[in-house]
């Protein structure tokens, strides 16, 4: 480290050297006393060079040099009066401008100026110290190696911002380059590539959002008139122009605060402010006219029109997103049946069905809570003696007001309102009392995808099965293709779980979805169930048999059983017996029978095409071949 001493008198110059001894002993010492330990190897630097400088344009220069070299000076010790040059004080003023860093200490028995005044020019005041002449070896020493300790502290610690700055400044612009890549995805993922309107999403959460507040608002659907037309003479690229330039139109016509996205094709989605019916039939009216002129299209002119549904929502009144939208399309949809090129507004009559299903729903979430349901079981026999090995439990519902309502209506409605779970759970826990009553048959269960994705799915099973006192290998579960293609990593664990339990599985509706050998070979499953479609085209169509066999021969070459569903007559059992089939069912055998009547056909030891005591003798010839 470098030291500056500023003094006109040679003598104390003299003096200044007495108090750097070549052999840093004393320092030592010193430094343990100012520090509280020694250095890490044992000595303490000694200033590596002193410069000594008799007036003050000289020590200006001096510094001035230095920090031009690299190598400031880290301590001045200055004297006040330094005739016939510039002072001390003008002296530390220079050298501060020059060199930010360095400490100055006044060394002066006399001076003319008082140190505020000093530390007004030469300042900050924690660079600027005091020592009066005479001075004593120590005082020089100390205040030495304090501040060439400190300097170098400070040029480390300068060092150490300038780098976490630079860290910063990099880590800034980072965030912003990401939140600038997350704002463009953001974007991409809520507008729609061609218009760069909002899309479907967008408008589904706009409209969410909007009907969480309590004023009137309309809901309107919007597509073009004879749109296929245009991409069928023109081209893709005619209509993509179109499409920009009708969304364009919208934009423009639409009152103040209104959302207009593209919901896919040539349709369109609106909602915006209105008091009443006929506010809103004239806003949508004014965009139907719009849109009812001349294009100009990739040098054609194109001649357009459009349909247009709405549905107003007052306080209180219907404010569901999907709703609304599905209600929208119903008006939308009564338009074009109107003519096209008008507008139509919603009115329940349109949407009987809407008051039916949550009717519907109301009354499936009672019957759940009330045990009203119950269970009906469809025998699953053996391709040889057609002896009971199994029943599918297939669940009921007859209400006072409606009778019987058919799975295929209230099975989708308790999956869109989430009741599945519940009704699942009912059907689960009544086959498996069911159970109990059979001498060593199986029940097989259907699983909606929605209830295979449930989070702990095995573990809930499981706790039902241990309640009822029932061994896994007992309960077959039933579940489509559809559920374990959406998410194939998670249903593969899934199923390996519950074959690892013992559960058996099977393959509902095969044939119908996403198969492929690729699915069969991933998936742990015990057998294939023929869909009933294939079963029923048999007699008719070359295609259907022939993708019967075809299961049968792969679900056989793969050692997994084949059930085929809905054999309905004589010549298809003998049929698919001859294939291979493992196990059949279905009317010819017996038609789904409340639990009475299937404890009864458990205590026979075979079944009849009609349900009798003993196999057909025909079937049963078939089978010793």
């Amino acid at each position: 480290m470098r030291i500056l001493i500023v003094d006109d008198e040679p003598a104390v110059h003299e003096s200044y050297e007495l108090c750097f001894p070549a052999r840093p002993g004393t320092l030592d010492a010193m430094a343990t006393e100012l520090f509280g330990e020694p250095a890490s190897n044992g000595t303490i630097e000694v200033p590596t060079e002193r410069r000594h400088c008799l007036q003050g344009l000289e020590a200006v220069a001096a510094v001035e040099q230095a920090r031009a070299d690299g190598m400031p000076f880290a301590v001045a010790f200055i004297d006040i009066r330094m005739p016939p040059g510039i002072d001390g004080r003008e002296t530390a003023r220079r050298i501060r401008a020059i060199d930010p860093d360095i400490h100055l200490v006044i060394v002066t028995g006399y001076s003319d100026f008082s140190p505020a005044e000093i530390g007004k020019v030469a300042g900050p005041a924690d660079k600027i110290f005091y020592i009066a002449k005479p001075f004593e070896v120590s005082e020089i020493q100390q205040m030495a190696l304090a501040l060439c300790r400190r300097w170098d502290n400070d040029r480390e610690l300068s060092a150490a911002r300038a780098l976490l700055a630079e860290k910063v400044a990099t880590l800034e612009e980072k965030s912003a380059e990401l939140e600038a890549n997350e704002s463009r995805a953001m974007h991409l993922a809520m507008h729609d590539a061609l218009t760069d309107a909002p899309n479907r999403a967008a408008f589904l959460r706009g409209l969410t959002e909007r009907g969480r507040q309590g004023t009137p608002f309309v809901t309107a659907m919007l597509d073009l008139d004879r749109f296929k037309l245009v991409n069928d003479t023109l081209g893709h690229l005619a209509g993509d122009q179109l499409i920009r330039e009708v969304c364009a139109t919208i934009q423009s016509h639409v009152p103040e605060g209104a959302m207009v996205a593209r919901l896919g094709g040539d349709e369109f989605g609106i909602f915006f402010d209105a008091e009443d019916a006929e506010t809103a039939v004239s806003v949508c009216d004014r965009i139907v006219t719009a849109c009812a002129s001349t294009f100009n299209v990739l040098g054609h002119a194109v001649r357009c029109g459009a349909s247009c549904g709405l549905v107003t929502s007052q306080p209180g009144g219907e404010r569901d997103p999907t709703d609304l939208l599905r209600q929208a399309d119903m008006a939308l949809n009564e338009a074009k049946r109107s003519g096209r090129n008008t507008v139509r507004v919603f009115d329940v009559s349109m949407d009987e069905g809407i008051r039916v299903r949550r009717e519907i729903e109301a009354g499936l979430s009672r019957a759940i809570a009330r045990n009203e349901l119950s269970l009906a079981y469809q025998p699953i026999v053996g391709r040889g003696q057609l002896d009971i090995v199994g029943f599918e439990a297939l669940v009921r519902w007859n209400t006072p007001e409606r009778g019987a309502i058919s799975p295929a209506i209230f099975i989708p409605l308790a999956e869109e309102s989430h009741l599945i779970h519940e009704l699942g759970d009912w059907i689960l826990d009544h086959a498996l009392a069911e159970l109990q009553h059979w001498p060593g048959q199986y029940v097989s269960v259907n699983f909606s995808p929605i209830q295979f994705r449930r989070s702990h799915f095995v573990g809930h099973v499981m706790d039902s099965v241990r309640r009822a006192g029932v061994e896994p290998h007992r309960v077959q579960i039933e579940i489509t293709e559809t559920a374990i293609f959406d998410d194939a990593e998670h249903a593969a664990q899934t199923l390996c779980e519950l074959r690892k339990l013992g559960f058996r599985i099977a393959l509902d509706d095969f044939g119908t979805g996403y198969s492929s050998l690729y699915n069969i070979r991933k998936f742990a499953l015990d057998c294939l169930k023929i869909d009933r479609s294939f079963i029923d085209g048999m007699g008719r169509e070359r295609e259907s048999a022939a993708i019967v066999h075809s299961i049968i021969h792969l679900g056989r070459a793969l050692g997994l059983g084949v059930i085929a569903e809905g054999v309905e007559t004589e010549s298809q059992a003998q049929a698919l017996r001859v294939a291979g089939a493992s196990h059949l069912q279905g009317y010819l055998f017996s038609k789904p029978v409340p639990a009475a009547e299937a404890r009864d056909l458990v205590t026979r030891k075979f079944l009849s095409l009609s349900g009798g005591n003993a196999a057909a003798p025909s079937l049963v010839a078939a089978a010793r071949h």
